[in-house]
Parts: structure tokens; C-alpha cells; sequence
């Protein structure tokens, strides 16, 4: 048997805006909140079950805060498919609630665009892949 992937840890300086942030772009809720340990954990409202359920399910998120700022470019990044409007409009949505563009070399023709989260996190937003 293999191993399913149910979770991503991000380290960052304010768990509750990070974490707010991603339960807007993506639907999520809080899960948990650790308080005296500094962290908060997301995930989808349609599978509150999470790792207990057999299959693949929607990863959550951990949001860890940590003392130092990101330094360099992400050598992992989260990719989101916009499922009820087109790129151009999510996008715009995500610039909204904070999201600001990003520069990490793509090329002008990109089916992609390359957006980081409050905390200069890259992810991109794709044009053509729905799940």
C-alpha cells in the first residue's frame, strides 16, 4: 500500500491571516488552532474526516509560525484550478483578498500566472486544468 498525501505545513510569521487567506481561495475552514503552540490547521468542509478516510481526500493546510521571514523562492508551491470562473476572474478575486503578482522567470505566454500570498508564498493560479 502507499502512502496518501493529507497535509501541507507552511511556516510563517501569522498563522491566523495566512490561514484566513487560504480558507477564502479555497473553501476551507478551520480545523484546529493551537494557541500556545502557534499553529493553525484548514482543510475542506466536504471531507471533515480527513486521513481517516480511505482514499484520496483534499489535503489540509498547517500554518507554523516561526521567527524568520522567507528568504528565497519557494522550492514547493501550491497550484489552484479555478472551478467556477475563468482565470482572469480568479485571479482578480485572489488580488482582492491579498494576493499580489510575482516574478519568478515565467514566460509571457504562460498558461499560468504566478501569484504569492501575503507572506510572498508562490502559487499559481492555472488556466486550463479542472479536477
Amino acid at each position: 500500500m502507499a502512502s496518501k498525501f493529507t497535509e501541507l505545513a507552511i511556516d510563517c510569521a501569522d498563522p491566523h491571516g495566512l490561514a484566513r487567506f487560504w480558507c477564502s481561495v479555497l473553501g476551507y475552514e478551520v480545523r484546529e488552532v493551537y494557541e500556545g503552540e502557534g499553529f493553525i490547521t484548514i482543510g475542506s468542509p466536504l471531507v471533515p474526516e480527513g486521513r481517516e478516510r480511505r482514499g484520496p481526500v483534499p489535503p489540509t493546510l498547517t500554518f507554523a509560525r516561526v521567527p524568520e521571514g522567507k528568504a528565497v523562492k519557494n522550492r514547493i508551491h501550491l497550484d489552484i484550478s479555478p472551478t467556477d470562473r475563468e482565470q482572469g476572474d480568479e485571479v482578480r478575486r485572489l488580488l482582492g483578498l491579498g494576493a499580489r503578482h510575482a516574478d519568478v522567470g515565467q514566460d509571457e505566454g504562460s498558461d499560468w500566472v504566478v501569484l504569492v500570498d501575503p507572506e510572498g508564498n508562490e502559487f499559481c493560479v492555472l488556466a486550463d486544468r479542472h479536477p
